[in-house]
């Protein structure tokens, strides 16, 4: 499609419904994004005047919803995508190089003559573009190249993953572009994480690409990580009555690194003390049976880390089946109980380096607070500082948002709906 006629069609609501497919069905939802694209095609025919034809590309953030700190123990995770996203106005060219203008950041430009791993660019978004080309380059897919502006409102450091969103709209682009979509949700997860393993230098985990690639709310069993098993689930939380709330408690993540490992490495240390290599192959009458025995060689707080495993794997799986119950009753339960386990067992609430801020347990309460009962509350993601996730009926959202805004901030509070695509092209034209 012409720019000019994306612009004049975009304007005059064509788009809305492909905007309310993504955003929820609200009329500012709808108004705020419409205004999003506008900007971002008027920014990016300022960077190539010359440019007439384009595409339109999104990619989604995520939340977790159930399953904390159980995925690197080859557990059960249930997340979701959310309405926050990249979105990017994109020409493809036979010119061999890929040049991204991120809006609020340098232009990266990453020559396509070599897939080499370039140790100068790990930890940059250029490594990540590198190595996603260069995946698809193995499959026998040919990129010659494009151009894009990119505009994005899952902030860095939400827990949000913006890393991931970044990687599934590169794979995204590159996919439709020159792969005729052939790569499955799976297959565009999977591109991104070796991206990000090999290439940025990073070594994560598949959940936050398979969310984001794939789409509403997603159970995820890493029983096998290099094959997990991904069931998409048909739940509307908005036609529920229900709004997910993030809120950013604004607590630094300077100095983290620390805390997220040792949880990982804690719960291993036990899997180990039970003959295993991680939890999930653990028995967990078999752990309860010889604490005496364990407490010999692991910690106290390994042992409760531990347990938070076994008990935060079944809640998991049977948050997902309260969904696909219709049982929000259970599932906020759930969520309420997981949210317990995170700050009694797993402790990842706050930092033991910095015990006087407690951004999150204070969230957290004044959340309870509000709520009187309603919904649900827990920590967001890895924790230690960041934000904290509420279910929030939809008749108290405004009044929450401003609740939380008051204590840690203007624009501090995002108000959400479960977006149902990953990865998504507008249809244009």
């Amino acid at each position: 499609m012409k720019i000019y006629e994306f612009i004049n069609e975009l304007s005059d609501g064509r788009f809305d419904e492909q905007l309310k497919k993504l955003y929820g069905n609200s009329e500012r939802a709808v108004l705020r994004n419409r205004a999003r694209y506008l900007s971002a095609a008027e920014n990016f025919s300022k960077l190539y005047p010359e440019c007439e034809d384009i595409r339109v590309f999104s990619a989604s953030g995520r939340t977790e919803v159930g399953g904390n700190h159980t995925d690197h123990q080859h557990g059960c995770v249930l997340a979701a995508a959310v309405s926050l996203d990249i979105i990017g106005i994109v020409r493809f060219h036979d010119e061999g190089v890929i040049r991204i203008k991120s809006e609020g950041y340098a232009a990266d430009e990453i020559g396509l003559d070599s897939f080499e791993v370039n140790d100068a660019e790990k930890g940059t978004s250029a490594a990540l573009v590198r190595g996603i080309a260069a995946k698809f380059a193995e499959m026998g897919v040919k990129t010659g190249g494009f151009d894009a502006y990119f505009s994005s409102d899952v902030l860095s450091g939400s827990g949000l993953s913006s890393s991931a969103a970044f990687e599934v709209m590169i794979a995204t682009i590159i996919n439709n572009g020159y792969n005729e979509g052939r790569a499955s949700a799976v297959d565009i997860a999977k591109i991104g994480k070796y991206a990000e393993n090999v290439y940025f230098g990073k070594a994560s985990g598949l959940m936050d690409q398979m969310v984001c690639a794939a789409g509403g709310f997603v159970a995820i069993d890493f029983a096998d990580p290099d094959e997990p098993v991904v069931t998409s689930l048909d739940f509307d939380f908005e036609k529920a009555g229900y709004s997910v709330c993030i809120t950013d408690t604004k607590g630094s993540h300077a100095d983290l690194t620390e805390d997220y490992s040792a949880v990982s490495a804690e719960m291993k240390h036990v899997a180990e003390a039970l003959g295993c290599e991680y939890l999930r192959d653990a028995d967990e009458d078999e752990f309860y049976a010889k604490l005496p025995e364990l407490r010999k060689t692991c910690t106290d707080r390994e042992l409760l880390r531990a347990a938070h495993f076994f008990a935060e794997n079944t809640r998991a799986v049977d948050e997902a089946k309260a969904l696909v119950d219709r049982d929000t009753e259970w599932f906020f339960e759930l969520v309420n109980e997981s949210g317990a386990s995170s700050a009694e067992l797993l402790q990842n609430l706050y930092s033991c380096s910095s015990p006087l801020a407690q951004q999150i347990p204070l969230a957290i309460m004044l959340s309870k607070r509000f709520l009187n009962g309603a919904g649900a509350v827990r920590v967001h993601g890895g924790g230690f500082a960041g934000t904290i996730q509420a279910f929030v009926p939809n008749y108290l959202t405004g009044d929450y948002a401003k609740e939380m805004e008051r204590i840690f901030g203007e624009g501090s509070c995002y108000v959400l709906s479960i977006r149902p695509v990953g990865g998504y092209e507008f249809k244009i034209g």
